[in-house]
């Protein structure tokens, strides 16, 4: 009996033993702190100023216009292209008026005075058949020459003076020849134009009316006076400058070179040539002049 006790003792002792020798668990502690956050309000209160002599103005609302750059850019493209076009079919003429300077080897050879002075009107007309800068211009000009010279025979002794002989032996004696005559010119020119600047280039025919004077038989007496003028058609070329001052005004610089070719002087009734055949005479021109466009420009 006394060894059941004893054997129940020394169990409990080694299970107590074996318990302690267990790692005990720690516990998680957790910790809360209270956060408080304040809030600062502002409250706005009208304060009554009183001021002397201070004014203020009111405010003033201002409209704005909100543009599409992208649409006025593609409407006035599009207007452009219009304008244009009615330009491109559009008819539009004028009259001109000028003055001008021209030298003839004929002067020269007869006076030795090359220069002649001159005024010209004239009417032009021009439509755009290509693109929109190129134009054809055809115009019609009437000159009027100064003389630089004046052959007389009434008056001098020449190197013209003296009796001549038509091919059928009626004789004609000399009176008087000058150069001072009328000249008709039609030009057809293509024109560039670029800003107000419209240069151009082209080719012209013209008719000089040379007149010399011969006093002719009349039932077999030297008594009447018949004129001998010049009939042949002149080719040639010209270059020039236009500059629009205004919508229907431009300022013209122009030169102009023909030649004469077989140079004569005629009349029907008579069979008679003073010039030799086969002689060329070169004129050119300096024409400066102001044209009015009759038509919208």
């Amino acid at each position: 009996m006394l060894l059941k006790k004893i054997f129940i003792l020394f169990s409990l002792i080694i299970i107590n033993f074996s318990l302690a020798q267990k790692k005990r668990k720690v516990d998680t502690v957790y910790v809360y702190e209270k956060v408080v956050v304040y809030d600062t309000v502002y409250i706005e209160k009208p304060i009554q100023i009183q001021s002397k002599n201070l004014v203020i103005p009111p405010l003033a609302v201002s409209e704005r216009e909100i543009k599409d750059s992208y649409t006025e850019n593609t409407n006035k493209q599009k207007n452009e292209k219009k304008i244009k076009r009615k330009l491109l079919h559009k008819f539009q003429y004028g009259i001109e008026a000028g003055i001008g300077l021209k030298d003839t080897d004929l002067a020269q050879e007869i006076s030795g005075k090359k220069q002649q002075f001159g005024e010209n009107i004239g009417i032009w007309g021009s439509k755009n058949f290509f693109s929109f800068p190129l134009s054809l211009i055809l115009s019609a000009n009437v000159y009027h020459w100064s003389s630089t010279f004046d052959l007389d025979a009434n008056k001098e002794d020449t190197y013209l003076n003296g009796f001549y002989f038509t091919s059928d032996q009626q004789p004609l004696l000399f009176q008087r020849f000058n150069n001072k005559h009328f000249e008709y010119a039609l030009q057809l020119k293509v024109a560039y134009e670029w800003k107000k600047f419209r240069p151009f280039a082209g080719i012209l025919i013209n008719k000089s009316i040379y007149k010399m004077q011969f006093l002719v038989p009349e039932n077999n007496v030297l008594n009447k006076m018949e004129d001998f003028k010049t009939n042949q058609t002149n080719f040639g070329f010209s270059l020039g400058l236009q500059y629009r001052i205004f919508n229907r005004f431009l300022l013209s610089a122009e030169y102009q070179r023909v030649k004469m070719k077989n140079f004569s002087l005629k009349n029907s009734s008579f069979d008679f040539d003073i010039f030799k055949t086969n002689n060329t005479f070169a004129e050119s021109k300096i024409n400066f002049g102001i044209m009015y466009s009759i038509s919208k420009p």
